[in-house]
């Protein structure tokens, strides 16, 4: 079996070039592949496009990437945490492809197994499937890309829009634990995205709190096989942010007597 794990996260993403696409695990600030990300950050790669459930944070996570302009196109379905998001996208600076959070999921796995093309009944109806949502604003805000209209055919009598599969480039995700052959394993809602994009990435690369000897994980356990992954780096458990801290005054918190 081969060795896949390489020693630093440098290494891991020096090949990553200008304009190539990338699926990035994570869900909020859940599971992101914080060094990959920083790594890149600091090679410099530009003109990216990444396909992730959201873009990061103002400075943290792919909004690093974000604020330096070093992001093209995205595909994502929420992006309402970063405003530098909110104002490249409407001064015209970034494309950006909503995608229905399910279909994205789906989009993935799909790329993943080898499906081209799936058909599924969210968003029709809508802009999703009838086309013009708006992709891409000009410097005034006047919409100058917008998606088009996507098949739409009957099953059982109920419409189905036809979803193409994505299959990036790269893809960087954040495991608790990987061996030395690429197989992964989550931790609890840290598995949100990070699996399917492990799945669709041509080249997938690792990030793991733990790195572990072949042998050591429970096969029954793994989450991702190592036949998905091309790269393992142990970066250890890093610096885990909450996105909304959402607290109670002692003086508003019910006393023990009244718990």
């Amino acid at each position: 079996m081969i060795d896949k794990v390489v020693g630093t996260a440098a290494e891991a993403v020096a090949d990553i070039p200008d304009g190539a696409s990338l699926a990035v695990g994570g869900f909020g600030l859940c599971g992101i592949p914080v060094a990959l990300i920083d790594a890149l950050h600091e090679q410099g790669a530009t003109d990216l496009e990444t396909v992730s459930n959201n873009c990061g944070v103002d400075d943290w996570g792919l909004g690093r990437l974000l604020a330096d302009h070093r992001i093209r196109r995205t595909v994502s379905s929420y992006v309402g945490e970063n405003k530098e998001f909110a104002r490249q996208f409407l001064s015209g600076e970034l494309e950006v492809i909503l995608t229905p959070q399910g279909t994205l999921a789906e989009k993935l796995r799909a790329g993943g197994a080898g499906i081209p093309a799936f058909y599924t009944s969210a968003g029709v109806g809508t802009q999703v499937s009838e086309g013009g949502l708006p992709q891409k604003y000009d410097a005034v805000g006047e919409v100058v890309q917008a998606s088009d209209p996507k098949e739409v055919r009957t099953f059982g009598n109920a419409p189905f829009v036809l979803e193409e599969s994505l299959t990036p480039d790269f893809a960087l995700v954040h495991a608790w634990k990987g061996d030395r052959h690429g197989n992964l394993v989550f931790a609890a809602t840290a598995m949100n995205f990070n699996p399917l994009c492990a799945m669709a990435g041509k080249i997938t690369i690792a990030e793991v709190e733990e790195l572990v000897e072949p042998g050591e994980l429970d096969p029954a356990q793994v989450h991702v096989p190592g036949i998905f992954v091309q790269r393992v780096v142990a970066t250890g458990p890093g610096e885990k942010r909450i996105e909304k801290r959402t607290v109670t005054s002692a003086a508003a918190a019910p006393s023990q007597k009244e718990a």
